[in-house]
């Protein structure tokens, strides 16, 4: 199997800028787990969690579960001047950024993304491998 593109590895560091946190509709998705470890983030119990704060979506003839957005399509757990409110646990799809198997698939991908990502191509340089493997379990259906 040949190298990678990013065979040299990338540089990401999060600015916390909130780029991909706002703006734009989209999805956040979630799982059993993470709907629990964000229900105790936030001191509510599961069922309150699921109708407040997540929506069921059906994708490609399977329901999965997302965070709902707010009226402006930011993430309903992003605050403007405070950033995101449960970063300790965000969910894996946040936590993978950029490293998502569509961002990696080809350099221009990554290029066309970076020019809305302050963190893109400055800061650690992460190797093939570890992008690679976060990239296999980015949390996207």
């Amino acid at each position: 199997m040949p190298d990678p593109w990013y065979a040299d590895g990338l540089r990401f560091t999060c600015t916390q800028c909130g780029n991909c946190c706002t703006g734009a509709p989209g999805h956040t998705w979630v799982s059993e787990a993470e709907i629990d470890l964000l229900a105790a983030r936030i001191g509510v119990d599961r069922a309150s969690f699921c109708r407040t704060y997540t929506k069921q979506v059906w994708r490609g003839g399977v329901q999965l579960v997302s965070l709902i957005e707010k009226r402006n399509h930011d993430c309903v757990f992003w605050a403007e001047g405070v950033g995101c409110t449960v970063y300790e646990q965000r969910p894996r799809q946040c936590r993978t950024w950029p490293f998502w198997r569509i961002s990696i698939e080809d350099r221009s991908t990554w290029d066309e993304q970076a020019c809305g990502c302050p963190g893109m191509n400055r800061g650690a340089l992460h190797g093939a491998a570890e992008i690679t493997a976060t990239a296999a379990d980015d949390g996207l259906p």
